[in-house]
């Protein structure tokens, strides 16, 4: 079983963001924030990875490099939901389901309410 976080606003459908580790954080750091609409926490570990880069002897970046993408791996979901709270989301429920599909099913079992928001955005 799956844990995601459920994040609400008034004028959008509601986004499932799944917990736990992200291997696209791991592998591809600042993309993988930036595609994700974190755009801050992408400058940022893109910013550290040049530093990394540029002045760390290799001996030490051959640690940091990894260390930076592990940490990413492990903060990249919540560095996604921090941005999406910037952005005036809420997190308002916590769903636990095989996958995202039953997961969607069990949320909108419980907020029958949030039914007429999906395929709104495609209506505008």
């Amino acid at each position: 079983m799956r844990v995601w976080t459920a994040h609400l606003r008034r004028d959008a459908e509601p986004v499932l963001l799944r917990e736990g580790f992200s291997w696209g954080a791991f592998l591809f750091g600042p993309i993988w924030l930036a595609v994700h609409r974190a755009w801050i926490p992408a400058a940022l570990s893109f910013v550290v990875c040049v530093l990394i880069a540029l002045l760390a002897p290799t001996p030490i970046a051959g640690i940091l490099g990894p260390g930076l993408a592990w940490l990413l791996g492990l903060t990249g979901r919540d560095m996604v939901r921090w941005s999406m709270a910037q952005r005036g989301y809420i997190e308002t429920h916590v769903v636990v389901a095989r996958n995202d599909v039953d997961a969607l099913g069990r949320l909108l079992a419980n907020r029958p309410d949030l039914i007429g928001r999906y395929g709104a955005a495609e209506a505008r």
